[in-house]
């Protein structure tokens, strides 16, 4: 991760759908799955099914799982449906988080929206805690512009506590974070973890021809995340990901977990499954190296717009 001394897997397990979409019985075969196939990174939220999410990971490790076989990731900040990165909705929601989960620590806790209601050292304040009482062992940001990334990794550098991650979206139909974040990321020694590589499910072509009946857009509480890039730009990028697929004889999912796993500065590429089928075909990448002539032309295809003052 970055320059710390925390090591995840190059694939991490998200599980934005577990307690709600993913029942128990499937979360528990998608995590001895992910487990066996080498990976490490567990990554949840307080607000993934409003807190069922953790309470079904802590069900595991009390009957399935050992604790000590994950690196274990959770995300606050975001409480009764919006942002709130004050120091008290902060430590109040990560005890509750791990209360939920069983554990007495988290290995990684990240704060996952920038909140312009709370001034930046509070937030910052509530970070440290965290730390210095043992509640997690390293802290991040999600979803924060490169300013504010370079601000708060800043300030959390003066007193040895440490920017270890930033969460953000990213992927071939996502590029935005090329224009300055990921770049301050390395800069900064802070370990990117790229959410939605797949491109919120659309770069797997299963929407291709239609809107499976059983897939997250058909899904009332997730239509509007993935609604967004059902467009026809969209489809131009997973028409080029679908050609390289066939030329390689992998799959859309293989070639885009491992065009976005393999840039400079991702740590980490999280992807989500709502059955350990779904999840089984994404791990298939892990030992996909995308040729250097394939990446040169999805890069070409779907390269981020630069202009001032980022180029001159």
């Amino acid at each position: 991760m970055g320059g710390s001394g925390l090591t995840v897997s190059a694939v991490g397990l998200g599980t934005m759908t577990w307690g709600r979409d993913t029942d128990e019985h499937e979360a528990a075969e998608q995590l001895r799955a992910f487990l066996d196939a080498g990976g490490t990174l567990l990554d949840t939220a307080a607000t993934y099914a409003d807190g069922a999410a953790e309470e079904l990971i802590g069900s595991l490790f009390a009957d399935a799982v050992d604790r000590d076989e994950v690196v274990l990731c959770s995300k606050a900040g975001v409480r009764d449906g919006r942002v709130d990165a004050s120091r008290r909705s902060l430590l109040d929601t990560l005890d509750a988080s791990l209360a939920r989960l069983g554990t007495d620590h988290l290995d990684l806790w990240l704060v996952g929206a920038p909140d312009p209601a709370t001034p930046v050292r509070e937030t910052i304040s509530a970070l440290r805690e965290a730390v210095r009482s043992g509640r997690t062992r390293y802290v991040g940001l999600s979803n924060f512009p490169a300013w504010q990334l370079a601000r708060m990794a800043t300030l959390l550098e003066a007193d040895d506590t440490f920017c270890t991650a930033a969460q953000m979206e990213y992927s071939l139909l996502e590029r935005g974070i090329e224009r300055e974040a990921l770049p301050a990321a390395r800069e900064l020694g802070v370990g990117v973890l790229a959410w939605s590589p797949l491109g919120r499910g659309v770069l797997s072509g299963k929407y291709r021809r239609s809107v499976p009946a059983d897939s997250r857009a058909a899904s009332p509480h997730l239509r509007g995340f993935v609604d967004p890039y059902l467009t026809l730009e969209a489809r131009g990028v997973v028409e080029a990901v679908a050609t390289a697929a066939d030329g390689l004889g992998r799959s859309p999912v293989e070639v885009a977990l491992a065009w976005a796993r393999d840039v400079d500065g991702v740590a980490s590429a999280i992807v989500g499954a709502r059955t350990p089928a779904q999840l089984r075909g994404t791990l298939a990448a892990v030992d996909l190296e995308l040729p250097d002539q394939i990446r040169a032309v999805l890069d070409e295809v779907t390269a981020p717009s630069f202009g001032y003052p980022e180029r001159r």
